[in-house]
């Protein structure tokens, strides 16, 4: 693995954003020789079901488990359901006879849907369509900017920057009484007190929201909770990096730079610009302002997590 794949994975799995998320590392390289042979293997599925654990979402997603093992089995599950996320798993199941056409059936039928249009990028890049797969993942982009799909697209159509997108780290815990409920009645209880608490409980509904992958969600919190909140450095720090859009960083460098003036001394300034750069793969920046955020406080709780990336380079062998 390369250093910049090193450091990636390392983002990946310390931001948690690889839960659930398909990781295409071929894409990366889209100056292949071209040919007329499908890629090798099969394309992944992409769906995403949230905090939802009806049986239907249990189904499916043991389907999408078994989709690359165990194909037949899959498109059996697949095929019992009519929903849109049913029959996106039944056409890739399907692959390679009618995958393509199936799915570009759906596209017409449903042409707004990031969810077929993702799915379809993946279809056409495995059978070497690429220019039509990005195209497509253009599309899931655009149509449902707001959802994991979209998240996903941007990743593909982003292959140098780390997968998914820097979560807010808040320097303060969630209370105990929403951190230990099942996922969906959580989520329904950080929003309800967004909705009527001050900044830092807007701020915890955001996270929630960034964790399930819906971006543009997440940053309307960031955002009410800077405008209650002017002075505190959580909460515009939050609205920076809520900004963060693969296709435009300085959405959110702009916003979070002229922090460092404003906040001198709050390590979730340095901290989050050190996030965002690892984003990037620009390491030696990152790694700067990771310990800039220790060396202001390291007991504190992002002194620690700063320390835990800062150990998490070096053990993947950066400086």
């Amino acid at each position: 693995m390369t250093p910049r794949g090193r450091i990636f994975l390392l983002v990946a799995l310390a931001a948690v954003v690889a839960a659930g998320v398909v990781v295409v590392g071929v894409l990366a390289t889209r100056s292949d020789v071209p040919s007329a042979k499908p890629r090798s293997g099969r394309p992944p599925l992409a769906l995403d079901f949230g905090v939802r654990t009806d049986p239907e979402a249990v189904a499916l997603a043991r389907a999408q488990n078994l989709i690359r093992t165990q194909p037949k089995e899959a498109a059996a599950i697949f095929g019992r359901y009519r929903s849109l996320e049913g029959e996106v798993g039944a056409a890739m199941a399907d692959w390679p006879a009618g995958t393509v056409a199936r799915l570009q059936t759906l596209a017409a039928e449903h042409p707004r849907s990031a969810l077929v249009a993702l799915n379809l990028g993946l279809a056409l890049y495995w059978s070497r369509r690429d220019a039509e797969a990005i195209a497509a993942w253009r599309d899931a982009a655009t149509f449902e900017p707001d959802s994991p799909y979209a998240v996903r697209a941007q990743d593909f159509l982003h292959p140098r920057y780390a997968p998914g997108l820097p979560v807010f780290v808040p320097a303060f815990r969630e209370p105990l009484r929403t951190r230990t409920l099942p996922p969906a009645r959580r989520l329904a209880a950080l929003e309800a007190a967004a909705h009527t608490g001050d900044a830092h409980a807007k701020l915890l509904y955001g996270v929630a929201l960034q964790s399930l992958r819906r971006p543009r969600s997440a940053e309307r919190q960031y955002a009410a909770a800077a405008r209650q909140a002017p002075a505190d450095p959580e909460a515009r720090v939050a609205a920076a990096v809520g900004r963060f859009d693969k296709s435009n960083p300085s959405a959110a460098f702009s916003r979070l730079g002229p922090l460092v003036r404003v906040f001198p001394h709050a390590p979730t300034v340095r901290f989050h610009l050190g996030l965002l750069l690892l984003w990037m793969g620009q390491v030696d920046q990152a790694r700067d302002q990771l310990r800039r955020a220790r060396a202001e406080n390291p007991n504190s709780p992002l002194g620690r997590v700063a320390g835990s990336y800062l150990s998490a380079l070096r053990s993947v062998g950066t400086r």
